[in-house]
C-alpha cells in the first residue's frame, strides 16, 4: 500500500521534537575542547572518492556501514528494573538499564497492568542537548498513550544520555547498536510477546530507526515521526559531520553534529578514515541505509509537516518525500502523511490525529 495524504484542516498537526542543534549549557563547562568544522568544509563531493580493492584490507569505518552492521551478533542481555518511577492503574513506569557493547545504558520502560503477554513498541528519541535531557524525553508522551492501549513501552537513552556510559558513536551507529541490543534484551521483560514487536522514532530517532530497519531484526512495523534523512550525505551537508573533542563544546556549536561522538583519544587512523567516509560519496553509499532500502520488508507509516525544517535543529519535509520515494521504488508498504503547515512538534487536536493513525497502525500490524 502506497500512500500520501495532505492534512489541511485547521486539527492539522505540529510536530514532537528534537531541540536545536545549538542550545545553552551552564557557565561551568570546561573550556572548550574540539575541532570546529565549518560548513563549507563538509559538503560531500560529487566525485566519488577512490576507493581499496575489494581484496585490500577492510575500511577502518566498515563496521559501521550497513554490510558491516548486518554482519554484527546483538546479544544485549537482562534488562534491570532500577526504580519504579510511577504506578497507575493502567501501568508501571521504571528507570531501566541494559548491556549494549560493554556499556551500561538507562531507558524509561512501561508495562500495561495486567498479566499480558503485551505487544512491545520500542521507542526512539530526538536530539536532545545532553545538559537538558532526562530520561523519558522525546518520548514519555507518546509512549503514555500507547501504553494506556495495551503496549509495553521502552525506550533506550542512547550511549552519552541520561545516565548511559560515554562511548564513541560514528555515524549514529552506536545509538543503533544500543537499540540493537535492547530488542535483543526484551526476551528478559516476562510480560513482553517478542513475536510483537513494533518500532516508533521521532527525528534523529527516526533516522536510527530507519537503519536498524535495513538490518535483521524482529521488528514487524515502524513509524517514523518528522525523521532525520535515510541518506546519511543529507544530514553533514546540513549539520557536519561529527563534533571530535569535547560532547558538550560540541553541542555549543552548529558546524558539527553533537549527536555523533568523535573522542579526541581515538587513534589518529581512526578519526581520519570517519573523516575520509564523512566526506566521499562512495563511502556515503555504504553507510546511508537510502541505498539499502531493498533490506527493508516491513511495513512503515512515515509523517512530516510540510513547514518543518525551518531552524537548524529540524528535519525539512524533503527528507521524508526522498525515503517515501525510496520505499515505493524498491517496493515497501510505506503511507506518507504530510500536515500543512506545520513544523517540528505535533501539539493539541493535531498531535491526537498523528497518534491516532499510529496506533490504528500497530493495531493493524501487531494485534
Amino acid at each position: 500500500m502506497h500512500r500520501i495524504i495532505l492534512i489541511v484542516s485547521l486539527l492539522s498537526v505540529v510536530f514532537s521534537a528534537c531541540s536545536p542543534a545549538s542550545q545553552s549549557i551552564t557557565a561551568t563547562l570546561p573550556p572548550p575542547v574540539v575541532t570546529i568544522i565549518r560548513p563549507t568544509e563538509v559538503l560531500i563531493s560529487e566525485t566519488a572518492t577512490a576507493l581499496p580493492s575489494p581484496t585490500a584490507f577492510p575500511h577502518l569505518m566498515y563496521p559501521y556501514t550497513i554490510d558491516g552492521l548486518r554482519e554484527r551478533n546483538f546479544t544485549g542481555g537482562e534488562i534491570s528494573l532500577d526504580v519504579v518511577l510511577g504506578l497507575t492503574d493502567t501501568y508501571t513506569r521504571y528507570l531501566i538499564s541494559y548491556p549494549s557493547e560493554g556499556l551500561r545504558i538507562t531507558g524509561i520502560l512501561q508495562i500495561p497492568a495486567g498479566q499480558g503477554p503485551f505487544p512491545v513498541i520500542v521507542m526512539n528519541h530526538g536530539f536532545s542537548a545532553r545538559s537538558e535531557y532526562i530520561s523519558g524525553n522525546g518520548t514519555d508522551r507518546a509512549a503514555e498513550y500507547l501504553v494506556e492501549r495495551g503496549y509495553i513501552t521502552i525506550a533506550s537513552d542512547f550511549r552519552t544520555w541520561g545516565g548511559s556510559d560515554i562511548a564513541p558513536s560514528f555515524f549514529h551507529t552506536g545509538l543503533v547498536a544500543d537499540v540493537m541490543n535492547l530488542i535483543a534484551s526484551l526476551p528478559s521483560i516476562p510480560q513482553a510477546d517478542v513475536s510483537r514487536i513494533g518500532m516508533w522514532g521521532h527525528s534523529m530517532g527516526g533516522g536510527i530507526t530507519t537503519k536498524i530497519l535495513t538490518l535483521e531484526s524482529p521488528v514487524r512495523a515502524a513509524v517514523l515521526y518528522a525523521p532525520n534523512s535515510a541518506d546519511d550525505a543529507d544530514l553533514i551537508n546540513r549539520w557536519g559531520y561529527g563534533c571530535i573533542g569535547d560532547i558538550s563544546a560540541g553541542e555549543l556549536l552548529d558546524t558539527c553534529n553533537s549527536a555523533d561522538v568523535i573522542p579526541e583519544s581515538l587513534p589518529a587512523e581512526v578519526i581520519a578514515a570517519y573523516v575520509e567516509s564523512a566526506t566521499s560519496a562512495e563511502r556515503m553509499r555504504e553507510i546511508a541505509p537510502f541505498y539499502h532500502l531493498e533490506n527493508i520488508s516491513v511495513p512503515v507509516q512515515i509523517h512530516i509537516g510540510s513547514a518543518d525544517g525551518d531552524y537548524i535543529g529540524s528535519t525539512p519535509p524533503e527528507w521524508s518525500y526522498k525515503l517515501n520515494q525510496g520505499l515505493v521504488d524498491v517496493g515497501n508498504d510505506v503511507e506518507l502523511f504530510v500536515y500543512d503547515g506545520q513544523r517540528h512538534s505535533f501539539t493539541g487536536d493535531a498531535w491526537l490525529l498523528f497518534m491516532d493513525r499510529v496506533v490504528s497502525f500497530f493495531e493493524e500490524q501487531l494485534k
